[in-house]
């Protein structure tokens, strides 16, 4: 549509013509419930929604817009003249003529649509008992799919909300409730905010208060109302004392460290359904999606996971919420620090102390696969409109900048990188930044030029490597150590990196242990670390021990070899997880054959002690099984690999972790009738393995691979969604039936997802998961061409978020030969003109189909 695609140039025009006093905004959402009028057949279901936007404008008789995207509009006023809706009205902008130069006041009476794609007011139905649930997400700009407003962080309001709702709901917003009268929800004017973190919840959620209180030195105390919420589903799997836990020592956490009190009154955290993110930093209620509350039995890795997403979103509150990037360019000012105080937060405030560990192994994973696709941009991104910003939620403005930031912390000292905090929030409460006012701060509080290290480490792309080069003497000591760097020619940049280099050996006991390590400031491409020479011979040097640094990491020839035999003997869990990661990125690299990957796993994984870094190796085996062999080899290492996961069930602790992480390892790679077939009998309870408890969500994992190797058919899987007709379920039911190894349950799935859009995202997500099957080559070959055709229609046509699960969930990588490789270049040479988000996507899909090529030509040498 005309005008929903807002750019940086019109945002920047828009916030010097106007500054917004206030909004107040009235929703009516009893049409939630019940048929809609003529049915849903005759249009989108639709509610009412009436703003008041109270705003100045610079000049006198200027002409702007605000932003609306809304199936119709009743009526609009500005400053007491009524306007033709049909004249001003474009489907996405409501065009405002002659403003005063001064004070206006807009009014808009819209209705607007419900959602099921996750944007906007989005509408659930809980299949359990049809019961309707209703959140809002809005980032990065889709709060005007609810009311009509200024959509661009820069131009901050205090809101008030007023909701009408059914009888009995829970409804919550931003601000604490002031009154309810009968189904009318008033709540208090929150203080300056940017649109996308506006918020109301509405339904029959289960909801659990607590209260936080904290006396200061001053004596002065702060109390602040804790609330979390879930479906009425969940509420027996709900564990809210946890949740408030890690809320309560995240609040301590920042109060200590920040010397600015949370600001937003209460604190409300809302588990929510088919929800597209991980969750979302509106001040005064945080959204989630809810499976963070476990139906069955999870590992300490999942409850981990949860408590770093609740300190992310914690510390939004002062990183994002508090004070806001000026435009997307700078959404790391917050991604990036939320991503690092998430985990700092966590590992000194919570039980979670290794979460370095996972930081390490799985969060820069991300970052490092994000830094080098051919889409790699700055942590300062150039974003030029929304559909640029939404595609830049990626590894690179949360792991990398976080990464940079752990680094930052190396660089200036973590007192300086902590009072350049305090002093950012007190200089710019309720305000926009850009980068130079962080650097600012820090340069101040480091006595340190920022300059070229932002100019490095923020303004360009890239990863480097860092290789450790060593000669010795004729007593087999070190005569010199060396740490060479490269760059990617693409992203030529030598980086300073502050790293430690560690020396190990192995003992008599044989263990890997750490007996000697420096730390230097690596620069340019050669650095010799001379306070190691003289230093007894290791069996591995290990470059950016304690992970200070953002880079890729080789190793010498004997450190390798070691490795290959000795990797499950190193004693740290964190050297010990660097060292996977390396050895990760070398396979991805092609320089290690994906195959000796899958032996180190074999190898390996068995001994590994950290929860989170073995479901990580089960992943990257499993990625390296389908991606990176050869497809001679795929069939003697899956095998390889399934008999490997069995043996290590039957061998971990009863009713352990580890041997939860092993069940379902073992039926993701499960490849023989053997495995299949006691995969059968673990669900219809004729074999047990001790200790291992079958719960329903591991009878899904169980079921899955049956499914898609043609062993359960559509009444065993019905059968199952009869055990468990919830929400979870039916996500669980339609990835199963989608995943059938079948011509026409192949087609069935296509057109619902890419010829309708009657299905909500979860569901559409669930059938992407189903038809995407590495088993299924063959059968999927004919889509490649299907998918060309579709997608600059699927792109115009459905939102941004169902466009981009279509175009990256259904891309033919699959299909892994040089034929897909020339019908994605043909495409992308006959669309110049595709929308520029959408080009990135498939660029993006394209270098990680060539990148499994080459680790495929690597492998069949070996």
């Amino acid at each position: 549509m005309p005008g929903e695609n807002l750019s940086r140039d019109e945002a920047r025009e828009r916030a010097e013509l106007l500054t917004v006093d206030g909004y107040e905004v009235a929703l009516d959402l009893r049409s939630a419930v019940g048929e809609p009028d003529g049915g849903d057949e005759a249009g989108p279901r639709t509610f009412r929604s009436q703003t008041t936007i109270r705003f100045r404008a610079a000049r006198s008789g200027a002409s702007t817009f605000a932003d609306l995207l809304a199936p119709s509009v009743n009526a609009v006023t500005l400053n007491g003249k009524d306007l033709d809706p049909a004249s001003v009205f474009d489907g996405t902008r409501i065009a405002l003529e002659d403003l005063a130069g001064g004070e206006n006041v807009l009014v808009v009476d819209a209705q607007c649509a419900y959602s099921r794609t996750g944007e906007g007011m989005h509408r659930f139905v809980d299949p359990e008992d049809g019961e309707v649930y209703l959140y809002t997400q809005y980032e990065p700009a889709d709060a005007r799919r609810v009311f009509a407003n200024f959509e661009q962080p820069d131009l901050k309001a205090p809101y008030r909300f007023e909701v009408t709702a059914p009888e009995g709901w829970q409804v919550r917003s931003n601000g604490a409730e002031e009154s309810q009268e009968g189904e009318v929800h008033r709540f208090a004017e929150t203080l300056p905010i940017s649109t996308y973190i506006t918020v109301v919840v509405a339904g029959p959620y289960h909801y659990v208060s607590d209260r936080y209180t904290r006396t200061f030195d001053d004596g002065s105390k702060l109390e602040i109302p804790l609330g979390a919420m879930c479906r009425k589903g969940l509420a027996p799997h709900f564990d809210a004392d946890d949740v408030f836990l890690i809320t309560k020592q995240g609040l301590d956490f920042f109060h200590d460290h920040f010397d600015y009190p949370y600001p937003f009154g209460k604190y409300d955290q809302a588990f929510v359904p088919e929800y597209n993110l991980g969750a979302m930093e509106n001040p005064g209620l945080v959204t989630f999606r809810e499976e963070y509350i476990y139906r069955g039995k999870v590992t300490s890795a999942s409850y981990e996971r949860r408590a770093n997403v609740i300190l992310h979103e914690m510390a939004h509150m002062w990183f994002g919420d508090l004070v806001t990037m000026q435009w997307w360019d700078d959404l790391w000012l917050k991604e990036s620090f939320a991503d690092f105080m998430g985990t700092f937060s966590m590992v000194e405030a919570t039980r979670f102390t290794d979460g370095w560990i996972t930081f390490a192994n799985n969060r820069k994973a991300w970052a490092y696969r994000a830094d080098q696709l051919p889409s790699t941009h700055p942590v300062t991104a150039d974003i030029r409109d929304l559909e640029d910003a939404k595609l830049n939620f990626d590894g690179i403005t949360y792991a990398k900048g976080a990464s940079v930031l752990k680094q930052l912390v190396a660089y200036v000292g973590r007192d300086a990188f902590l009072e350049g905090a305090r002093r950012y929030f007190k200089r710019h409460a309720y305000g926009n930044t850009q980068l130079g006012d962080l650097l600012s701060v820090l340069a101040e509080t480091s006595g340190r030029d920022m300059t070229a290290w932002s100019r490095s480490w923020l303004q360009t792309a890239g990863v480097n490597v860092l290789t450790p080069v060593v000669t010795y003497d004729g007593d087999g000591r070190i005569a010199e150590l060396a740490v060479t760097q490269e760059a990617a020619a693409s992203h030529p940049e030598l980086r300073p990196h502050r790293v430690a280099v560690g020396l190990y050996r192995l003992s008599p006991e044989g263990e890997l242990v750490r007996y000697a390590r420096a730390e230097t400031d690596v620069a340019g491409e050669r650095t010799v670390v001379a306070e190691l020479a003289g230093a007894g011979k290791p069996d591995l040097v290990l470059v950016n021990d304690d992970d200070l640094t953002y880079c890729k990491v080789r190793f010498d020839e004997v450190s390798l070899a070691t490795l290959r035999e000795h990797l499950g003997d190193i004693t740290d869990p964190l050297a010990r997880a660097l060292c996977w990661s390396a050895l990760w990125n070398l396979t991805r690299d092609a320089v290690l054959p994906a195959r000796d990957f899958v032996s180190l796993v074999l190898s390996f994984a068995g001994r590994e002690s950290d929860i989170g870094v073995l479901q990580m190796l089960h992943a990257w085996a499993r990625s390296a099984l389908v991606h990176y062999v050869a497809p001679a080899w795929r069939e003697e290492g899956g095998r390889a690999l399934a008999e490997g996961a069995l043996a290590e069930l039957r061998r971990a602790e009863p009713g352990s972790q580890h041997q939860l992480t092993w069940a379902r390892f073992f039926a993701a790679v499960a490849a023989s009738d053997a495995d299949f077939r006691l995969l059968g009998e673990l669900l219809d309870g004729s074999a047990v393995i001790d200790g291992l408890d079958v719960d329903q969500e591991l009878r899904w994992a169980f079921l899955s691979p049956l499914a898609s190797h043609g062993k359960a058919d559509e009444t065993a899987v019905d059968a199952e969604l009869a055990r468990d007709d919830t929400a979870s379920g039916k996500r669980h039911h339609v990835r199963c039936l989608a995943s059938r190894p079948s011509a026409a349950v192949k087609a069935q799935a296509w057109a619902t997802v890419v010829e309708s859009d009657k299905l909500s995202n979860a569901l559409a997500g669930a059938t992407i998961a189903g038809f995407e099957q590495p088993s299924q080559r063959e059968l999927l070959a004919p889509y490649t061409a299907s998918y060309f055709e579709a997608i600059e229609r699927v792109w115009a046509e459905r939102s941004i978020q169902i466009g981009i699960d279509v175009v990256k969930g259904l891309f033919p990588g699959l299909q892994d030969d040089p034929a897909t490789l020339t019908a994605t270049d043909a495409w992308l040479t006959s669309h110049p003109d595709a929308a520029p988000a959408l080009r990135r996507l498939v660029l993006e899909a394209r270098d990680d189909l060539a990148r499994a090529l080459r680790g495929q030509e690597r492998d069949a040498r070996a």
